[in-house]
Protein backbone atom coordinates (compact mmCIF):
# COMPACT_ATOMS: atom_id res chain seq x y z
CA UNK A 1 0.00 0.00 0.00
CA UNK A 2 1.46 3.34 -1.07
CA UNK A 3 0.84 5.72 1.84
CA UNK A 4 1.04 8.69 -0.50
CA UNK A 5 -2.25 7.59 -2.05
CA UNK A 6 -4.49 7.92 1.04
CA UNK A 7 -7.21 10.29 -0.14
CA UNK A 8 -9.88 10.20 2.55
CA UNK A 9 -9.50 12.28 5.75
CA UNK A 10 -7.59 10.69 8.63
CA UNK A 11 -7.50 11.53 12.36
CA UNK A 12 -5.21 14.33 13.53
CA UNK A 13 -2.12 13.88 15.68
CA UNK A 14 -3.07 17.08 17.54
CA UNK A 15 -6.40 15.59 18.61
CA UNK A 16 -4.65 12.35 19.58
CA UNK A 17 -2.32 14.37 21.82
CA UNK A 18 -5.30 16.05 23.53
CA UNK A 19 -7.01 12.72 24.22
CA UNK A 20 -3.78 11.35 25.64
CA UNK A 21 -3.51 14.29 28.03
CA UNK A 22 -7.04 13.43 29.13
CA UNK A 23 -5.98 9.82 29.74
CA UNK A 24 -3.04 11.07 31.83
CA UNK A 25 -5.49 12.97 34.07
CA UNK A 26 -4.08 16.36 33.06
CA UNK A 27 -6.18 19.18 34.54
CA UNK A 28 -5.81 21.78 31.77
CA UNK A 29 -4.73 21.49 28.14
CA UNK A 30 -3.68 24.61 26.22
CA UNK A 31 -3.73 24.52 22.44
CA UNK A 32 -1.11 26.93 21.12
CA UNK A 33 -2.86 27.84 17.90
CA UNK A 34 -5.94 29.50 16.34
CA UNK A 35 -9.30 29.29 18.09
CA UNK A 36 -10.73 26.92 15.48
CA UNK A 37 -7.98 24.31 15.73
CA UNK A 38 -9.45 20.97 16.91
CA UNK A 39 -12.60 22.83 17.98
CA UNK A 40 -15.02 19.88 17.95
CA UNK A 41 -12.81 17.53 19.95
CA UNK A 42 -11.86 20.26 22.40
CA UNK A 43 -15.53 20.76 23.21
CA UNK A 44 -16.02 17.00 23.63
CA UNK A 45 -13.03 16.76 25.95
CA UNK A 46 -14.43 19.56 28.09
CA UNK A 47 -17.54 17.40 28.56
CA UNK A 48 -15.18 14.69 29.79
CA UNK A 49 -13.71 16.96 32.48
CA UNK A 50 -10.59 18.29 30.76
CA UNK A 51 -10.35 22.09 30.60
CA UNK A 52 -9.20 22.98 27.08
CA UNK A 53 -7.97 26.54 26.44
CA UNK A 54 -6.50 28.20 23.35
CA UNK A 55 -3.97 30.94 22.81
CA UNK A 56 -6.12 32.12 19.87
CA UNK A 57 -3.19 32.79 17.57
CA UNK A 58 -4.01 35.28 14.78
CA UNK A 59 -2.34 36.86 11.75
CA UNK A 60 -0.14 39.06 13.94
CA UNK A 61 1.11 36.02 15.90
CA UNK A 62 1.93 34.23 12.66
CA UNK A 63 4.35 37.04 11.85
CA UNK A 64 5.65 38.20 15.25
CA UNK A 65 5.21 35.01 17.30
CA UNK A 66 2.82 33.85 20.00
CA UNK A 67 5.20 33.57 22.96
CA UNK A 68 3.56 36.33 25.00
CA UNK A 69 0.07 34.98 24.28
CA UNK A 70 1.04 31.54 25.58
CA UNK A 71 2.62 33.05 28.71
CA UNK A 72 -0.61 34.96 29.43
CA UNK A 73 -2.82 31.90 28.94
CA UNK A 74 -0.59 29.77 31.19
CA UNK A 75 -0.91 32.35 33.98
CA UNK A 76 -4.66 32.63 33.41
CA UNK A 77 -5.09 28.84 33.49
CA UNK A 78 -3.37 28.62 36.86
CA UNK A 79 -5.45 31.49 38.20
CA UNK A 80 -8.76 30.06 37.00
CA UNK A 81 -8.38 26.34 37.72
CA UNK A 82 -5.53 25.91 40.25
CA UNK A 83 -4.32 22.86 38.30
CA UNK A 84 -1.73 20.35 39.45
CA UNK A 85 -0.69 19.64 35.88
CA UNK A 86 -0.99 21.54 32.58
CA UNK A 87 -0.33 20.21 29.10
CA UNK A 88 0.61 22.60 26.27
CA UNK A 89 -0.07 21.20 22.81
CA UNK A 90 1.44 22.58 19.63
CA UNK A 91 -0.41 23.06 16.34
CA UNK A 92 0.53 23.53 12.72
CA UNK A 93 0.71 27.30 13.29
CA UNK A 94 3.11 27.13 16.25
CA UNK A 95 5.22 24.50 14.48
CA UNK A 96 5.63 26.52 11.28
CA UNK A 97 6.88 29.63 13.10
CA UNK A 98 9.09 27.58 15.43
CA UNK A 99 7.57 28.45 18.80
CA UNK A 100 9.51 27.36 21.90
CA UNK A 101 6.68 26.30 24.19
CA UNK A 102 9.00 25.11 26.95
CA UNK A 103 10.56 28.57 27.16
CA UNK A 104 7.09 30.09 27.48
CA UNK A 105 6.33 27.70 30.36
CA UNK A 106 9.52 28.83 32.12
CA UNK A 107 8.80 32.51 31.49
CA UNK A 108 5.24 32.22 32.80
CA UNK A 109 6.48 31.53 36.33
CA UNK A 110 3.52 29.24 37.09
CA UNK A 111 3.85 27.11 40.19
CA UNK A 112 2.31 23.89 38.88
CA UNK A 113 4.02 21.32 36.68
CA UNK A 114 3.52 21.74 32.91
CA UNK A 115 4.57 19.61 29.96
CA UNK A 116 4.85 20.65 26.30
CA UNK A 117 3.98 18.47 23.31
CA UNK A 118 5.55 19.61 20.03
CA UNK A 119 3.00 18.23 17.58
CA UNK A 120 1.23 19.22 14.39
CA UNK A 121 -1.34 17.70 12.03
CA UNK A 122 1.11 16.85 9.27
CA UNK A 123 2.09 13.40 10.55
CA UNK A 124 0.97 10.46 8.44
CA UNK A 125 -0.19 8.53 11.52
CA UNK A 126 -2.22 10.15 14.29
CA UNK A 127 -0.65 7.76 16.80
CA UNK A 128 2.48 9.92 16.59
CA UNK A 129 0.59 12.50 18.65
CA UNK A 130 -0.02 9.93 21.36
CA UNK A 131 3.62 8.82 21.46
CA UNK A 132 4.92 12.40 21.61
CA UNK A 133 2.58 13.17 24.51
CA UNK A 134 3.53 10.04 26.41
CA UNK A 135 7.22 10.78 25.81
CA UNK A 136 6.79 14.25 27.32
CA UNK A 137 4.98 12.70 30.30
CA UNK A 138 7.77 10.14 30.71
CA UNK A 139 10.49 12.81 30.63
CA UNK A 140 8.54 14.80 33.25
CA UNK A 141 8.38 11.78 35.56
CA UNK A 142 4.63 11.33 35.17
CA UNK A 143 4.93 7.99 33.38
CA UNK A 144 7.25 5.07 34.08
CA UNK A 145 9.70 3.82 31.47
CA UNK A 146 7.99 0.41 31.38
CA UNK A 147 4.55 1.91 30.80
CA UNK A 148 5.88 4.25 28.12
CA UNK A 149 7.44 1.34 26.22
CA UNK A 150 4.25 -0.75 26.57
CA UNK A 151 2.13 2.11 25.26
CA UNK A 152 4.48 2.56 22.29
CA UNK A 153 4.14 -1.14 21.39
CA UNK A 154 0.35 -0.87 21.48
CA UNK A 155 0.34 2.23 19.29
CA UNK A 156 2.71 0.72 16.74
CA UNK A 157 0.46 -2.35 16.58
CA UNK A 158 -2.62 -0.14 16.16
CA UNK A 159 -0.99 1.67 13.24
CA UNK A 160 -0.10 -1.63 11.54
CA UNK A 161 -3.66 -2.92 11.85
CA UNK A 162 -5.19 0.22 10.37
CA UNK A 163 -2.83 0.03 7.40
CA UNK A 164 -3.34 -3.70 6.85
CA UNK A 165 -7.10 -4.14 7.33
CA UNK A 166 -8.55 -0.87 8.66
CA UNK A 167 -9.47 2.59 7.45
CA UNK A 168 -5.95 3.25 6.09
CA UNK A 169 -5.79 0.05 4.03
CA UNK A 170 -7.04 1.55 0.75
CA UNK A 171 -6.52 4.81 -1.11
CA UNK A 172 -10.16 5.76 -0.71
CA UNK A 173 -12.80 4.03 1.40
CA UNK A 174 -16.34 5.41 1.12
CA UNK A 175 -18.20 5.97 4.40
CA UNK A 176 -21.07 3.57 5.02
CA UNK A 177 -23.93 3.32 7.50
CA UNK A 178 -23.67 -0.47 7.54
CA UNK A 179 -26.41 -3.07 7.39
CA UNK A 180 -29.96 -2.64 8.67
CA UNK A 181 -29.96 -3.01 12.46
CA UNK A 182 -33.39 -4.67 12.36
CA UNK A 183 -32.33 -7.23 9.73
CA UNK A 184 -29.10 -8.05 11.55
CA UNK A 185 -30.84 -8.31 14.93
CA UNK A 186 -33.48 -10.57 13.36
CA UNK A 187 -30.81 -12.97 12.05
CA UNK A 188 -28.99 -12.95 15.39
CA UNK A 189 -32.20 -13.74 17.27
CA UNK A 190 -32.98 -16.50 14.78
CA UNK A 191 -29.70 -18.23 15.62
CA UNK A 192 -30.22 -17.76 19.35
CA UNK A 193 -33.79 -19.10 19.18
CA UNK A 194 -32.47 -22.18 17.34
CA UNK A 195 -30.15 -22.90 20.27
CA UNK A 196 -26.96 -22.09 18.39
CA UNK A 197 -23.79 -21.42 20.37
CA UNK A 198 -22.10 -18.05 20.17
CA UNK A 199 -19.14 -16.05 21.38
CA UNK A 200 -19.40 -12.35 22.16
CA UNK A 201 -16.10 -10.46 21.92
CA UNK A 202 -15.59 -6.95 23.29
CA UNK A 203 -12.41 -5.49 21.82
CA UNK A 204 -13.10 -1.83 22.44
CA UNK A 205 -10.91 1.26 22.57
CA UNK A 206 -10.98 3.08 25.91
CA UNK A 207 -14.24 4.96 26.64
CA UNK A 208 -16.05 3.51 23.61
CA UNK A 209 -16.41 0.34 25.67
CA UNK A 210 -19.18 2.03 27.68
CA UNK A 211 -21.55 1.65 24.72
CA UNK A 212 -20.17 -1.42 22.96
CA UNK A 213 -20.55 -3.46 26.14
CA UNK A 214 -24.27 -2.61 26.20
CA UNK A 215 -24.60 -4.82 23.12
CA UNK A 216 -22.86 -7.65 24.95
CA UNK A 217 -25.39 -7.21 27.73
CA UNK A 218 -28.30 -7.32 25.28
CA UNK A 219 -27.03 -10.51 23.62
CA UNK A 220 -26.67 -12.19 26.99
CA UNK A 221 -30.16 -11.12 28.07
CA UNK A 222 -31.89 -12.65 25.05
CA UNK A 223 -29.83 -15.86 25.04
CA UNK A 224 -30.24 -18.94 27.19
CA UNK A 225 -27.85 -19.55 30.09
CA UNK A 226 -24.47 -20.87 28.91
CA UNK A 227 -25.41 -20.31 25.26
CA UNK A 228 -23.09 -17.30 24.98
CA UNK A 229 -19.41 -17.12 25.95
CA UNK A 230 -18.10 -13.63 26.75
CA UNK A 231 -14.57 -12.50 25.91
CA UNK A 232 -13.47 -8.94 26.69
CA UNK A 233 -10.48 -6.59 26.96
CA UNK A 234 -11.53 -5.44 30.43
CA UNK A 235 -8.40 -6.09 32.47
CA UNK A 236 -8.60 -3.64 35.40
CA UNK A 237 -4.87 -3.93 36.11
CA UNK A 238 -3.51 -2.72 32.76
CA UNK A 239 -3.04 0.80 31.40
CA UNK A 240 -3.24 4.34 32.64
CA UNK A 241 -5.26 5.00 35.80
CA UNK A 242 -8.19 6.61 34.01
CA UNK A 243 -8.51 3.74 31.53
CA UNK A 244 -8.27 1.11 34.27
CA UNK A 245 -11.12 2.95 35.97
CA UNK A 246 -13.31 2.55 32.89
CA UNK A 247 -12.74 -1.21 32.92
CA UNK A 248 -13.43 -1.50 36.65
CA UNK A 249 -16.70 0.41 36.34
CA UNK A 250 -17.89 -1.75 33.46
CA UNK A 251 -16.93 -4.98 35.22
CA UNK A 252 -18.88 -3.90 38.32
CA UNK A 253 -21.98 -3.12 36.26
CA UNK A 254 -21.77 -6.40 34.36
CA UNK A 255 -21.46 -8.34 37.62
CA UNK A 256 -24.47 -6.52 39.07
CA UNK A 257 -26.40 -7.55 35.96
CA UNK A 258 -25.34 -11.19 36.36
CA UNK A 259 -23.15 -11.19 33.24
CA UNK A 260 -19.86 -13.06 33.51
CA UNK A 261 -16.76 -12.45 31.42
CA UNK A 262 -15.36 -15.90 30.68
CA UNK A 263 -12.03 -14.74 29.25
CA UNK A 264 -10.12 -11.47 29.83
CA UNK A 265 -7.87 -10.72 26.85
CA UNK A 266 -6.19 -7.45 27.89
CA UNK A 267 -6.89 -3.86 28.85
CA UNK A 268 -8.92 -1.17 27.12
CA UNK A 269 -5.80 0.30 25.54
CA UNK A 270 -4.63 -3.11 24.29
CA UNK A 271 -7.22 -3.55 21.53
CA UNK A 272 -4.49 -3.83 18.82
CA UNK A 273 -3.20 -7.08 20.36
CA UNK A 274 -6.23 -8.19 22.40
CA UNK A 275 -8.10 -9.02 19.19
CA UNK A 276 -5.49 -11.61 18.27
CA UNK A 277 -5.68 -13.04 21.78
CA UNK A 278 -9.46 -13.33 21.38
CA UNK A 279 -9.04 -15.28 18.14
CA UNK A 280 -6.55 -17.61 19.85
CA UNK A 281 -8.96 -18.23 22.72
CA UNK A 282 -11.83 -18.97 20.34
CA UNK A 283 -9.68 -21.36 18.30
CA UNK A 284 -8.52 -23.21 21.40
CA UNK A 285 -11.71 -23.32 23.46
CA UNK A 286 -14.74 -22.38 21.38
CA UNK A 287 -14.01 -23.47 17.80
CA UNK A 288 -17.44 -25.11 17.59
CA UNK A 289 -19.25 -21.78 17.94
CA UNK A 290 -21.99 -21.17 15.37
CA UNK A 291 -21.72 -17.38 15.44
CA UNK A 292 -19.53 -14.61 16.78
CA UNK A 293 -20.60 -11.12 17.85
CA UNK A 294 -17.60 -8.78 17.60
CA UNK A 295 -17.77 -5.34 19.24
CA UNK A 296 -15.42 -2.35 18.96
CA UNK A 297 -12.23 -2.58 16.93
CA UNK A 298 -13.50 -5.70 15.22
CA UNK A 299 -11.04 -5.71 12.32
CA UNK A 300 -8.35 -6.48 14.92
CA UNK A 301 -9.98 -9.88 15.66
CA UNK A 302 -8.46 -12.10 12.91
CA UNK A 303 -10.86 -15.05 12.88
CA UNK A 304 -9.98 -15.97 9.27
CA UNK A 305 -6.28 -16.14 10.13
CA UNK A 306 -7.07 -18.89 12.67
CA UNK A 307 -9.39 -20.66 10.22
CA UNK A 308 -12.39 -20.05 12.47
CA UNK A 309 -15.46 -20.63 10.31
CA UNK A 310 -18.46 -18.99 11.92
CA UNK A 311 -21.15 -16.44 11.08
CA UNK A 312 -19.83 -13.03 12.09
CA UNK A 313 -21.85 -10.12 13.46
CA UNK A 314 -19.61 -7.05 13.63
CA UNK A 315 -20.45 -3.75 15.35
CA UNK A 316 -18.21 -0.74 14.68
CA UNK A 317 -18.36 3.01 15.20
CA UNK A 318 -16.33 3.94 12.11
CA UNK A 319 -18.19 4.67 8.85
CA UNK A 320 -14.97 3.96 6.93
CA UNK A 321 -14.40 0.61 8.64
CA UNK A 322 -17.66 -0.91 7.39
CA UNK A 323 -16.34 -1.74 3.92
CA UNK A 324 -13.02 -3.20 5.17
CA UNK A 325 -14.99 -5.46 7.52
CA UNK A 326 -17.06 -6.69 4.58
CA UNK A 327 -13.82 -7.38 2.69
CA UNK A 328 -12.66 -9.45 5.68
CA UNK A 329 -15.76 -11.64 5.35
CA UNK A 330 -17.89 -10.26 8.19
CA UNK A 331 -21.39 -11.14 6.98
CA UNK A 332 -23.24 -8.62 9.12
CA UNK A 333 -21.76 -5.18 9.86
CA UNK A 334 -23.64 -2.66 12.00
CA UNK A 335 -22.61 0.95 12.59
CA UNK A 336 -23.26 2.69 15.90
CA UNK A 337 -23.50 6.29 14.68
CA UNK A 338 -21.85 8.98 16.83
CA UNK A 339 -20.84 6.42 19.44
CA UNK A 340 -17.66 8.22 20.44
CA UNK A 341 -19.26 11.61 21.23
CA UNK A 342 -21.96 9.82 23.20
CA UNK A 343 -19.40 8.04 25.39
CA UNK A 344 -17.37 11.14 26.27
CA UNK A 345 -17.72 11.83 29.97
CA UNK A 346 -19.50 8.52 30.55
CA UNK A 347 -19.67 7.24 34.11
CA UNK A 348 -21.43 3.98 33.32
CA UNK A 349 -22.74 1.75 30.55
CA UNK A 350 -24.65 3.71 27.88
CA UNK A 351 -27.56 2.27 25.85
CA UNK A 352 -26.73 1.47 22.22
CA UNK A 353 -28.99 1.52 19.18
CA UNK A 354 -28.18 -2.06 18.20
CA UNK A 355 -28.54 -3.37 21.76
CA UNK A 356 -31.91 -1.64 22.02
CA UNK A 357 -32.97 -3.12 18.67
CA UNK A 358 -32.04 -6.64 19.80
CA UNK A 359 -33.99 -6.33 23.06
CA UNK A 360 -37.09 -4.76 21.52
CA UNK A 361 -37.23 -7.16 18.59
CA UNK A 362 -36.81 -10.11 20.96
CA UNK A 363 -39.67 -8.86 23.13
CA UNK A 364 -41.84 -8.38 20.05
CA UNK A 365 -41.13 -11.90 18.82
CA UNK A 366 -41.85 -13.43 22.21
CA UNK A 367 -45.11 -11.51 22.57
CA UNK A 368 -46.14 -12.61 19.10
CA UNK A 369 -45.43 -16.24 20.00
CA UNK A 370 -47.42 -15.91 23.25
CA UNK A 371 -50.40 -14.51 21.34
CA UNK A 372 -50.37 -17.50 19.00
CA UNK A 373 -50.21 -19.98 21.88
CA UNK A 374 -53.06 -18.37 23.82
CA UNK A 375 -55.12 -17.79 20.70
CA UNK A 376 -55.29 -14.04 21.31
Amino acid sequence: MNEEMILHPRPSAIVAALYTLRDLDIDVAILHGPTGCSFKHSRLLEEDGLHVLTTAMNESNFVFGGHDSLVRVLKKAEEMFQPELIGVVGTCSSMIIGEDMRLAIEDSGIGCKAIAVDVHAGYRDNTVGVILTLESAYKAGILSSAEFERQKRMLEAATRIEKEVGAASKSYIPPSKGDSKIDVADRLLELIAAGKKGVCVLNAKKETAFMFVDIMGAVNKVAAHAQIVNIANLDINVGLKKIRGYAAKIMDELAADGIEINNIIGGLDEYPVAGEKAAEVIKELYSDCDFAVLLGVTHAVPLAKYDIKTEIFSVTNGPRTVEPLKWLGHEHVVLEIDLHPKTMGATGIIPSEFGDTVLKLDALKKNHGLHRETGK
